[in-house]
């Protein structure tokens, strides 16, 4: 029984790696395509020139 615990140690570990890879590999444009519109939108909101406030007190 001991034999086979120490096979399966392996086998349990090369499925893991195997579920991780497949997971870091996965295509993400579609993530990346939607962060970088919005961080265009967040750049042409800070290059918009504003009044500046003051203060009525």
């Amino acid at each position: 029984m001991g034999a086979l615990a120490w096979l399966l140690i392996p086998l349990f570990a090369a499925v893991g790696a195997a579920i991780w890879g497949s997971w870091v590999s996965r295509n993400r444009t579609t993530e990346d395509i939607a962060e970088l519109a919005g961080y265009a939108r967040f750049r042409d909101a800070m290059a918009k020139s504003h009044p500046a406030t003051t203060d009525a007190t």
